[in-house]
C-alpha cells in the first residue's frame, strides 16, 4: 500500500507550471532583444554556439527536480511494518448476556448498556493482558477471540445487542464451556473469566462449569446487572412485555447461581448499581493473577521512502548543472571540418 504522510504539500506541485510560464515568457523577451539587432538568420550565424533545445532541456531537468523534492517533501510512504515485541500479562474473557431481560431499566440507560460501559472501564485500565469476548443467550458464541487488539475489542463492544441472537435464554453453562476452550494454549499464564449477567432463566448446569474452570486453574469473576426488586421489561412496540395471562413481566436479579460460580472458582462475586460499576475488585483479582511473556505483533507505520525522491532530485541538479544552455564548441569546429572537406575554412 502507498500514501503520503503530508499529503498536502502535494498542492506545491503547481511550481511546476510556474516554472514554464516563466520560461515562455522569458524566451519570448529574448527573442524580441534579438531581433533589435537585426535580421534573425544574420543574427543566428553571430551567436553559432547558442542552442534552443538546450535551453529547454534544462528547464525540464528543473522541473523534474522540483517535483522530486515535493514528493519528497510529502513524505511517500510504502506498506505497513511488522513488529514483533514482547508483552507479559494474563488473559481476559468477557462473557456477556444478551438476552432480551437485559433490556431491563433497574439500572440506566439499561442493563446491558450498563454492562457494555463497565467493561470498557475494565478494558481502560487492562494494558498488557489479552482479552476475548463471549455472548450469549439461549446459546453462546465467539464475538472476539483472544487478542491484544483493544481496538478491536471496543468496537466490537459498541455494536453489541440483544438482537444478536435470536435464540432466547440464558445458557450460562454452555457460554462457560465456550470460554474454556477459547483460551491460547500457552501454559503458566493466568485465565480468568468475567461474566456480566442478571442471573435469570439458567438452562443448562454453570456450576458444574465452574467447577471444571477450577480444577484447570481458571478464575470466574460475576457481576450481577439489575436490581432484587426487578422492572418490567420493553417490548418492540414500545410497551411493555406480557405474559399469556396478561400480566406485565418482571425480570429480576438472581444472585445466587452467578455467587456460587465465583465462590467455586475462588473469584469475586459483584453486584452492578447505578452507582458503582462491580468491576474494581475484579481488576484488582486480575492483577494479582499469574502473568507470563507473549510475543505481540504490531503493524506500526508506513515505511518512509522520501530519501528516494531527494537522490533522485540531486542527480537531477547536478546534470542541470552540468548541461549548458551553449553547444559544444568543439562539437561545433568538427562539423564545420566536415563541411569544409578538411579544408581550412579561412
Amino acid at each position: 500500500m502507498f500514501r503520503f504522510g503530508e499529503v498536502e504539500i502535494i498542492w506545491f506541485l503547481l511550481l511546476v507550471p510556474v516554472q514554464w510560464l516563466l520560461m515562455f515568457w522569458a524566451r519570448r523577451r529574448r527573442r524580441r532583444r534579438i531581433a533589435r539587432l537585426g535580421d534573425a538568420q544574420h543574427v543566428r550565424m553571430l551567436m553559432p554556439y547558442a542552442s534552443e533545445w538546450r535551453f529547454w532541456f534544462k528547464g525540464g531537468l528543473l522541473s523534474l527536480a522540483i517535483a522530486c523534492v515535493v514528493l519528497a517533501l510529502a513524505r511517500p510512504q510504502f506498506g505497513l511494518r511488522q513488529e514483533k515485541a514482547k508483552r507479559t500479562g494474563a488473559e481476559v474473557m468477557f462473557v456477556l448476556d444478551v438476552s432480551r431481560s437485559m433490556l431491563a431499566q433497574d439500572v440506566r440507560p439499561s442493563r446491558l448498556e450498563r454492562a457494555k460501559l463497565g467493561i470498557q472501564q475494565l478494558l481502560n485500565r487492562l494494558h498488557d493482558d489479552r482479552i476475548g469476548l463471549i455472548l450469549f443467550a439461549g446459546r453462546a458464541y465467539v464475538q472476539l477471540p483472544i487478542t491484544n487488539d483493544y481496538s478491536s475489542a471496543q468496537m466490537f463492544l459498541g455494536q453489541v445487542n440483544t438482537d444478536m441472537i435470536s435464540e432466547q435464554g440464558t445458557a450460562l453453562g454452555s457460554a462457560l464451556q465456550l470460554a474454556m476452550r477459547s483460551f491460547s494454549p500457552q501454559e503458566g499464564i493466568g485465565r480468568a473469566i468475567v461474566v456480566i449477567s442478571d442471573g435469570e432463566n439458567h438452562e443448562d448446569d454453570p456450576l458444574s462449569a465452574a467447577e471444571e474452570a477450577a480444577k484447570q486453574g481458571i478464575k470466574i469473576f460475576t457481576v450481577g446487572i439489575g436490581s432484587l426488586e426487578g422492572a418490567p421489561l420493553p417490548d418492540a412496540s414500545g410497551g411493555l412485555k406480557k405474559d399469556g395471562a396478561g400480566n406485565v413481566v418482571i425480570s429480576r436479579l438472581d444472585e445466587k447461581v452467578l455467587a456460587s460460580i465465583a465462590a467455586t472458582t475462588g473469584g469475586v462475586y459483584m453486584h452492578a448499581t447505578n452507582f458503582q460499576s462491580g468491576l474494581d475488585p475484579i481488576y484488582e483479582g486480575i492483577d494479582t493473577m499469574q502473568k507470563a511473556e507473549y510475543e505481540q505483533v504490531n503493524y506500526t507505520s508506513y515505511d518512509e521512502r522520501f530519501q528516494l525522491f531527494l537522490a533522485i532530485a540531486l542527480g537531477l541538479l547536478v546534470l542541470g548543472t552540468i548541461v549548458l544552455e551553449r553547444r559544444n564548441p568543439w562539437f561545433n569546429l568538427g562539423r564545420i571540418y566536415r563541411a569544409t572537406g578538411g579544408r581550412s575554412a579561412y
